[in-house]
């Protein structure tokens, strides 16, 4: 199973990119599970500098963006 974590304060980019995942999550059966992190001290432990930022089994795959549909199917496949 997939561990996917969407990092930030809440913003509107923030909600569409867990909502995007969270759809694709759906749509394509993958295993995973999908939490958000709002917490800064637990944000910064990734060392990351701008946000939505996504963290796919504790690896940063993406910061400051919102992901396409193709790449979170390439995270998850």
């Amino acid at each position: 199973m997939k561990t996917v974590k969407v990092l930030g304060t809440g913003c509107k980019k923030c909600n569409q990119v867990f909502e995007l995942i969270e759809q694709t999550i759906k749509a394509q059966g993958f295993d995973a599970s999908l939490a958000k992190v709002s917490d800064l001290a637990e944000m910064m432990q990734y060392k990351i500098v701008s946000t939505p930022a996504v963290v796919v089994d504790e690896q940063v795959v993406l910061t400051g963006a919102i992901p396409t549909r193709e790449q979170v199917v390439e995270w998850l496949g």
